[in-house]
């Protein structure tokens, strides 16, 4: 395993130092476990890989008690730009600014009759969600790769939110069951779910909400400018991409894949087999993502159509999805440094 050193940039995570808060809901059981996950290196890599992000365990609150008002009424504060991350479960949407989230990166909710966090790393771009059946996560105040890790309150284990893996604690080496979210824009989010409820800024915390202490989204400048520098030690370093460009993630049992979002943009659909697995890959273009499926299905963009549960596609029974997400280069290749490119070419 390799340490390498970023330059530049200075970040403001010790603005969180002193806003320890803590945690509301109390720990009644472990989370969901899913398979094992993809690893590509032993739990203890990773705990050896940690690193300090300033603020202690809880000083970047969870929010714990959300609460949500309609989509016209968070017009008047979010601009059609804005980034949010979204959740359709069960036909109720849910929007989370990511200029609230930015402050917490933990959401604890539920959604339907389904219990979930919907998490955030600022520091890659990162937005997953998470079954937490009857417990609460926490930010945990360490890092690995700059992506944060997560505590889940029932058992202490530590998390990853890249990983989707336990790395230390009783958990250590257990998957999580992941639930997919959207990094979108505001505008897209409200087109595609009008009736979406929208998480307020009545955190029970103080914080200044209308600022970013990383930079901007809308327009992207400071930190998330593709050219900027991580500022924390990365595992594995790669060039291909400039360390913010984003790529559209998922992996299996034993491999990590990146998509190439121009690419995938430019062709609607795009396929990929290794291993002996086929997997199909389709842009959304209302929302500006992609879904992936494993599985072969012999289907044009043309034939694609998409509503509240995502792409209608013909044969869409004999598919599996598989969780995709958005992560900045350097994380994704940290992480990951064997990773398939899929729709990048020569680059």
């Amino acid at each position: 395993m390799r340490l390498s050193s970023a330059s530049g940039g200075l970040i403001m995570r010790s603005l969180f130092g002193l806003m320890a808060l803590a945690p509301v809901a109390a720990a009644l059981a472990g989370p969901p476990l899913a398979e094992p996950p993809f690893l590509p290196q032993a739990p203890a890599e990773y705990r050896e890989a940690r690193l300090s992000g300033g603020p202690p365990k809880d000083g970047i609150p969870s929010i714990d008690e959300p609460r949500f008002e309609s989509a016209a009424a968070a017009g008047d504060r979010l601009a059609d730009g804005d980034r949010i991350i979204g959740i359709h479960i069960d036909g109720e949407a849910r929007a989370y600014p990511q200029a609230i989230l930015v402050w917490h990166e933990i959401v604890n909710d539920t959604v339907g009759d389904t219990p979930v966090s919907v998490t955030y790393c600022p520091l890659t771009g990162t937005a997953l969600g998470f079954r937490r059946g009857e417990t609460t996560f926490g930010v945990s105040g360490r890092l690995v790769n700059s992506n944060l890790v997560m505590y889940d309150r029932a058992s202490d284990t530590q998390w990853p939110q890249m990983l989707a893996a336990g790395i230390d604690g009783p958990h250590a080496g257990d998957g999580l069951q992941e639930l997919r979210v959207v990094w979108t824009t505001w505008a897209r989010w409200r087109e595609r779910y009008p009736h979406t409820r929208v998480l307020t800024e009545d955190t029970g915390s103080l914080r200044r909400y209308g600022s970013d202490p990383y930079g901007q989204y809308n327009p992207r400048g400071g930190y998330y400018a593709e050219d900027a520098p991580p500022v924390f030690p990365v595992m594995h370093e790669s060039d291909r991409y400039p360390p913010k460009h984003e790529v559209l993630g998922f992996r299996d049992a034993d491999h990590a894949y990146a998509v190439d979002r121009a690419a995938l943009r430019e062709t609607g659909v795009l396929r990929h087999e290794a291993n002996g697995r086929h997997y199909l890959i389709v842009h959304d273009p209302g929302l500006d993502t992609g879904w992936v499926f494993r599985g072969e299905a012999p289907v044009a963009p043309g034939d694609i159509e998409f509503g509240p549960d995502g792409p209608r596609i013909p044969g869409r029974d004999s598919l599996t999805a598989v969780n995709a997400f958005e992560a900045m280069w350097f994380a994704w290749a940290g992480f990951y440094p064997e990773t398939a490119v899929i729709g990048g070419g020569d680059r």
